[in-house]
């Protein structure tokens, strides 16, 4: 097995991950797990920022493209580099194993349903945050589309975990979501208590699992902002979530939000998209009066989104299962 990292170091892993925004080094809670954990790991990945998932070998972001697969579940993608000896797990005891387990249930639970809410069910945040970053971020004319399709299927994930315990009221849902991810913050925070790191003073996977999903929560400036003010209140998480920026990710556009301290803002070396950079300038100039004219066209048909968001909860639509696609 000693051959392994070597082999990998000759031809580096690439990882395809959602780009950064908010001084953040992905905008995404998967990608981010996974490009924690393999800094965490030392893995040595290329990595590719894309803000279009079309472009990933799996259709999907984050996707792990290796010598022999890819990989595209943000755990299968831990566990695969677990098994290549870069684990950040390996100094834990079986308790602490166990721990990292029912806590990252926890998150997917408790946690994950409150963040899908808030940025792509709750109309403010949707319409004025989610919807309009989106649109600019993805590629004309995927900007159309995808947004749309990205919204139906984190709708159809909301309502999986939620095992459809969907109650008529949508006010009273909202008010279960956000408690429940209340009590999730709690709980994460009193097991972190004044530890550098959930284990002591080195990360693991619950670090960058908690990481993956408190920073954007922490960093995205959302209109509608219940569940930031909790965690905001909970110092020890925002404080593990800007050591791990500022010890990590220096130079991954990260700016820490508890901290006056600023981080040199480059925009990191690992970013695919820089050499197209000037190209896309001009670009974006040609189709700025597209933009303008599509986003003109998408806030027509969102009014008419936002009414049928709670039923689209309740109901599956059988017209949007595009499984086949993303997996070619």
């Amino acid at each position: 097995g000693g051959s392994l990292p070597a082999r990998a170091m000759a031809a580096p892993w690439e990882l395809f991950c959602w780009k950064g925004d908010w001084g953040l080094p992905s905008v995404d809670s998967e990608s981010l797990t996974v490009l924690a954990y393999a800094r965490f790991s030392g893995a040595p990945l290329r990595v590719h920022k894309l803000s279009n998932p079309w472009k990933s070998p799996s259709g999907v972001l984050p996707a792990l493209k290796t010598e022999e697969d890819v990989v595209s579940q943000p755990l299968q993608i831990l566990a695969y580099l677990r098994k290549r000896k870069y684990n950040a797990d390996y100094g834990l005891s079986a308790t602490e194993g166990a721990d990292t387990l029912a806590f990252a249930s926890l998150i997917e639970e408790k946690l994950l349903p409150a963040l899908i809410y808030m940025f792509w069910v709750d109309s403010k945040n949707y319409v004025s945050f989610t919807r309009p970053w989106y649109g600019e971020a993805i590629p004309f004319p995927l900007n159309f589309f995808l947004p749309n399709r990205m919204h139906t299927r984190f709708l159809e994930r909301l309502r999986l975990i939620r095992g459809g315990q969907w109650n008529d009221n949508e006010e009273e849902a909202e008010n279960e979501i956000y408690k429940e991810a209340r009590e999730c913050l709690t709980l994460l925070s009193q097991r972190l208590g004044s530890h550098k790191f959930f284990f002591g003073n080195s990360p693991s996977s619950l670090d960058a699992i908690v990481f993956g999903h408190l920073a954007p929560l922490l960093k995205a400036k959302l209109p509608n902002s219940k569940l930031q003010q909790h965690l905001r209140s909970l110092d020890n998480l925002c404080i593990l979530c800007t050591s791990i920026l500022g010890l990590y990710f220096p130079n991954d556009d990260s700016e820490p939000e508890c901290s006056s301290k600023k981080i040199p803002q480059n925009n990191s070396s690992d970013s695919d998209e820089d050499p197209h950079k000037r190209r896309k300038q001009i670009l974006s100039v040609i189709v700025g009066l597209s933009a303008m004219i599509s986003y003109a066209f998408l806030s027509g048909i969102l009014s008419i989104q936002r009414v049928t968001t709670h039923n689209a909860l309740r109901q599956p639509s059988p017209l949007e299962d595009d499984d086949v696609d993303e997996g070619q």
